[in-house]
C-alpha cells in the first residue's frame, strides 16, 4: 500500500477525512523530512509506518481534547521538525499558526516546508520561548498553545502559558510519566493562574506506549514575572 493510501486509511480510523490536497501535502512533508534528516538531525523516527503513526497521527490527537473548529490562533512551542504544528496546519488550514524553535537550522527547514506545501497563515520563528513570550505581539495572543517538547510539565507550562490569552488553552503532549508531573504541577498552576481541565490517556494503534494529552485552561492573566530568564525554570521549577 502506498504512503497516501496508508495515511488516508489510518486517519479515517481517527474520524479524520483527508482531501487529496492534504494527502499530497503530508506525502511531500514526509519526503522532505526524510531527505533533510540525512544531513540534519530532525527525527530518530524514519520508517514510513512509524512516521504516520508516531508523528502525523499523534500530532493530530489534539482533537481528542480540543474542538479545533473553534481555534483561530495556535502557537507550537519547541516544534522541532514541525510536530505537532505542521500536521495540525495541514488538517486545519484556517487556523493561524506560529511555530517556535530555538535552533535556526530547524526553522529554516520549516520555512522550506511552508513554501513547498503552500501553507499560508503559518510563521516559523527562531528563538527561546522565555524571550519570545515577552514580545507584546505574541504574549497572551493565542487561543491555543501546543507542545510535544520533553520538558517537565511545570517548566513547560511556564514557557507556554504566557503565550495564551485568558480563557485559552495549553495542550501538552506527554507519555506516561506525565501523570507524575501532573501531581507535582499544582503550585505551578496556581502561580500561573491556570487549571488542568482534562487528562486524556490513550494508545496509538501501532504503538504500545501510553500517551497523555493534558489540557490546561488559562483562567487569568500571567504575572509579568513569568516566564523567568533562560535556565531558571529548569533549575528551579515552580
Amino acid at each position: 500500500m502506498e504512503f497516501k493510501e496508508k495515511l488516508k486509511a489510518r486517519a479515517l480510523k481517527e474520524e479524520i477525512s483527508l482531501s487529496p490536497k492534504q494527502l499530497d501535502q503530508f506525502e511531500l512533508f514526509y519526503n522532505m523530512l526524510i531527505e533533510t534528516n540525512k544531513s540534519m538531525n530532525l527525527t530518530a523516527i524514519t520508517d514510513e509506518d512509524e512516521v504516520i503513526e508516531k508523528h502525523f497521527i499523534d500530532s493530530l490527537s489534539c482533537r481528542r481534547v480540543m474542538d479545533m473548529t473553534k481555534v483561530k490562533t495556535c502557537i507550537d512551542v519547541g516544534t522541532g521538525a514541525g510536530f505537532p504544528g505542521i500536521p495540525l496546519k495541514i488538517v486545519y488550514p484556517e487556523i493561524q499558526f506560529v511555530l517556535v524553535d530555538s535552533l535556526n537550522k530547524r526553522v529554516g527547514f520549516l520555512n522550506e516546508v511552508k513554501k513547498a506545501l503552500g501553507l499560508e497563515g503559518l510563521e516559523a520563528l527562531h528563538g527561546r520561548a522565555e524571550d519570545l513570550a515577552r514580545d507584546k505581539s505574541l504574549r497572551a495572543s493565542f487561543d491555543l498553545c501546543v507542545s510535544r517538547a520533553v520538558a517537565n510539565l511545570s517548566v513547560l507550562s511556564e514557557y507556554c502559558i504566557p503565550f495564551v490569552r485568558t480563557n485559552g488553552y495549553f495542550v501538552s503532549y506527554k507519555g506516561k510519566k506525565g501523570l507524575d508531573e501532573i501531581t507535582n504541577a499544582q503550585n505551578c498552576m496556581n502561580v500561573l493562574g491556570c487549571k488542568i481541565e482534562n487528562v486524556d490517556e490513550f494508545h496509538l494503534e501501532e504503538d504500545e506506549a501510553e500517551r497523555l494529552l493534558i489540557k490546561i485552561k488559562k483562567c487569568k492573566g500571567t504575572p509579568k514575572l513569568y516566564p523567568r530568564k533562560a535556565g531558571t525554570p529548569t533549575k528551579n521549577p515552580l
